[in-house]
């Protein structure tokens, strides 16, 4: 009889797969910058899905050209304000915080995340000299987002990339202590990458977890499990085993989103009755194509792509229709 040979239940890409640390996404890697500096991240709140009627700007498309429905990520971009600068050395071991500058004047809300300086001191630019790398710290304003409870700031890092170490500097002492919009980062037809944490799912069995098959009929004590948790030698089970156990809860990036439209009025892209476990946008909001990973109410983390080879190049797509028609099943 021949071997009967199948591919492997599951992907071993993700492991372990385990729940996240925390659920405001961190950023690992940075692409390399423009001829100016600039920020290459933002933070928003998923809002929700549409659709909208677009003209087709791929090029290898099959409908290259012409008016398609394509679906659609709202994402809701409050400002965020920039607390400090920090400057990095590149060592043997990587990168070396070498000093920071944190602003003057920061919001009371910040206190409830990390201690606050009391005293002002005078801002010593002198060790920036010596840096390869700039970057600064964000944090966001959820008291402007009226569907997110939460109420306490995130706080994350940006790179600074682009021009000379003299430039970014210069660029950092322009934006530190002030509110920056998603206009001052990103611009229509840009592609970037979008960091989330995915819907969790608790604890999970095997073959929801990894797709096994169904055991047979005749097997008197399980169905949903596995047949076998592997050889004998090695005497221990191997992570290639499917298994119970966590699902979802991960931070995943979607890479090579197309930024749609960037708009300043929320209530012009919210639909009747509100998006749905959401409601109603009050800021400024991007609209991506195709869908991002998390839950609604849920940070994204914005990023210039990284994968991106600049095959096309959009200045700004044609939008007919954005469908703002109720999401509530009625």
């Amino acid at each position: 009889m021949a071997n009967v040979h199948h591919p492997r239940r599951g992907s071993m890409g993700y492991s372990p797969r385990k729940r996240a640390k925390a659920e405001t996404p961190h950023i690992k890697s940075w692409p390399e910058g423009n001829d100016k500096p600039k920020m290459q991240g933002f933070l928003g709140y998923k809002a929700g899905m549409t659709h909208a009627f677009i003209v087709d700007y791929r090029p290898t498309s099959t409908t290259s050209g012409r008016e398609v429905m394509m679906p659609v990520s709202v994402v809701e971009t409050p400002p965020i304000k920039v607390a400090s600068v920090r400057a990095y050395r590149k060592t043997i071991h990587g990168l070396e915080t070498i000093g920071e500058i944190w602003a003057s004047k920061l919001d009371p809300e910040l206190a409830k995340r990390l201690p606050l300086a009391k005293n002002e001191k005078k801002a010593n630019w002198d060790f920036a000299k010596d840096a390869d790398e700039i970057r600064v710290i964000v944090y966001t304003q959820p008291k402007l987002v009226t569907s997110v409870p939460k109420k306490i700031p995130e706080i994350r890092e940006m790179r600074i990339s682009g021009g000379t170490i003299e430039e970014q500097i210069k660029y950092a002492k322009e934006i530190l202590g002030k509110e920056l919009k998603i206009n001052d980062v990103l611009k229509e037809g840009d592609m970037i990458d979008t960091i989330a944490i995915t819907k969790g799912k608790g604890f999970q069995g095997h073959v929801k977890r990894w797709g096994v098959k169904l055991l047979t009929h005749k097997n008197s004590k399980h169905r949903r499990m596995i047949g076998t948790a592997g050889s004998w030698h090695p005497n221990w089970i191997q992570a290639t085993v499917p298994q119970a156990g966590q699902m979802g809860y991960h931070q995943r990036t979607e890479y090579n989103k197309r930024v749609l439209k960037i708009g300043e009025n929320g209530e012009e892209i919210t639909p009747a009755g509100g998006f749905l476990h959401y409601g109603i946008i009050k800021n400024s909001y991007i609209l991506l194509h195709g869908s991002i990973p998390g839950p609604t109410k849920r940070l994204i983390s914005l990023r210039d792509a990284v994968r991106y080879q600049g095959g096309v190049k959009v200045e700004q797509t044609e939008i007919s229709y954005i469908s703002i028609t109720s999401k509530q099943g009625v």
